[in-house]
């Protein structure tokens, strides 16, 4: 089984690395990180890179496909060779997936129109103008696509599709092995929960 993690120069690390670890661990499991050009692939601060050991071209038929989010998605939205290559494997996969605005690298592919899906919640307007139902939800799965909320929101999706791949038991043995059991300092983690001033605070520093 394929799974084809795709990276763009100022991919979010965790978008990626979360997927990662949760699908990783699912039995005969092989994981791809594929760009349109081998070779480390720098996140949004230059700071981390991941290294893409095969091409678009080189990865033509994955399992399962997972788009990544950036805090500027334009790059791969806007590349038709990424573009084409998302249309071409979603012909095929059997689950095509995405965190954060990884979504709406789906959706400017065609992929997610008339669906159901998630994003951060910054991008949630931009997701609805390309005929995408947005949610408010962690998880949303239609059909074979699976899209997950902001950054951290990718390990829940990654044991969510554990779960329906290879069942609840490997889906729980990989979350106890990575002993994931959050229990954050804050509670400010969505902006029902955040405090009023600093979620308009982001919503204003977004425009």
């Amino acid at each position: 089984m394929q799974i084809a993690i795709l990276l763009y120069p100022g991919f979010t690390a965790l978008d990626a690395i979360g997927p990662y670890e949760t699908l990783n661990g699912l039995p005969g499991a092989e994981v791809v990180l594929a760009a349109e050009r081998t070779g480390p692939v720098r996140n949004e601060t230059g700071t981390l890179a991941l290294i893409a050991d095969a091409t678009l071209d080189e990865v033509a038929r994955p399992d399962i496909v997972v788009v990544p989010g950036a805090p500027d998605a334009s790059g791969p939205m806007g590349s038709s060779r990424t573009q084409e290559w998302l249309r071409a494997v979603d012909r095929t996969t059997t689950w095509t997936t995405s965190v954060c605005t990884g979504s709406l690298i789906l959706a400017a592919a065609g992929l997610l129109t008339g669906r159901r899906a998630t994003s951060h919640w910054l991008a949630m307007e931009e997701l609805a103008s390309f005929g995408v139902e947005p949610t408010g939800e962690r998880v949303v799965t239609d059909g074979k696509y699976v899209t997950a909320a902001g950054v951290s929101s990718g390990i829940d999706m990654g044991l969510t599709l554990a779960g329906r791949i290879a069942g609840d038991r490997v889906a729980q043995s990989i979350q106890l092995l990575l002993e994931y059991d959050p229990r954050p300092p804050y509670d400010a983690g969505s902006p029902e929960k955040a405090p009023a001033d600093l979620v308009a605070h982001w919503r204003e520093a977004k425009k």
